[in-house]
């Protein structure tokens, strides 16, 4: 049967168009089958654990959580391209490390790539799994898995220094072979400049509308999260209000004795009265 998923190389393509990529994050079957007609590309971001689990950042997520997310979400596609994050601790430590561990995402998930977070210093590794075939979408600017190193979550390209080291960065992974980049966390004219200066996409988050597409976390964006948003994310629904509405409509009525209803209930066949004999 044809595939007619969105490719890397149509991502990679759509550098400069006047349509910005879109692109939401997944992390299971259902919300996949939701996002897949509205959207080119599927991120099975690492965030799933602060989303999903809890964690009080992505540190604490390994493969074999983004490898079984991975494989939940392609079940639910039919058009989107699907890229998998690289947990921390999967794929610093060489880059033959990070080529075992890439190729298993890739093998089990059947996903389209794979992400990791760096610049200069990862270089090296994306031009060893691009040269492999393994196609890469890095990422700069704010850095999640940098979150203990960096001090928090904070925003990146405010200095002279900073926003040059940045620019650095975009240009030695777009050598090295990356198809994309996600630029997190950046101030605007830094990340508009970026993308500007490289020929491959950009996709922000909380950096530039120049960026040639945007990311948000689909549960941030969908206001499922409790506690205040990042300034770069827009509740477009609160869908958490809807659930606590109806988690409340449906205690009141089974402890009302309303649930469940005639309409809800299984009952036996009427019996069939037997005919008298003639």
């Amino acid at each position: 049967m044809e595939n007619k998923r969105i490719t890397i190389p149509e991502i990679a393509g759509h550098k400069g168009r006047t349509e910005p990529l879109v692109c939401l994050t997944a992390y299971t079957t259902p919300m996949a089958k939701i996002l897949d007609p509205y959207v080119d590309l599927l991120l099975v971001g690492d965030s799933l654990g602060m989303v999903l689990y809890g964690m009080e950042n992505t540190l604490g997520v390994d493969l074999e959580m983004m490898i079984r997310h991975g494989q939940a979400v392609m079940r639910g596609v039919e058009k989107s391209c699907v890229i998998v994050d690289m947990p921390f601790g999967s794929y610093e430590e060489s880059p033959e490390s990070a080529y075992r561990n890439a190729m298993r995402v890739m093998k089990e998930t059947g996903c389209d790539g794979i992400k990791l977070e760096g610049g200069t210093d990862m270089a090296d590794t994306i031009k060893y799994l691009t040269a492999r075939n393994i196609p890469v979408m890095a990422h700069i600017g704010l850095q999640p898995q940098s979150v203990l190193k960096d001090g928090g979550y904070k925003v990146k390209g405010r200095q002279a220094v900073e926003a040059q080291k940045i620019l650095e960065d975009a240009r030695a992974i777009e050598s090295a072979g990356a198809f994309a980049v996600v630029i997190e966390g950046t101030v605007e004219d830094v990340a508009a400049e970026i993308t500007q200066s490289i020929n491959i996409p950009t996709i922000g988050i909380g950096a530039s509308p120049a960026c040639d597409g945007q990311i948000l976390v689909t549960e941030d964006m969908i206001g499922l999260l409790e506690g205040p948003s990042p300034k770069f994310v827009k509740e477009y629904t609160n869908i958490r209000k809807d659930i606590a509405a109806a988690a409340a409509a449906y205690a009141g009525e089974v402890r009302n004795r309303k649930f469940p209803a005639t309409e809800q209930t299984y009952t036996r066949p009427k019996a069939v009265p037997a005919k008298k004999a003639s």
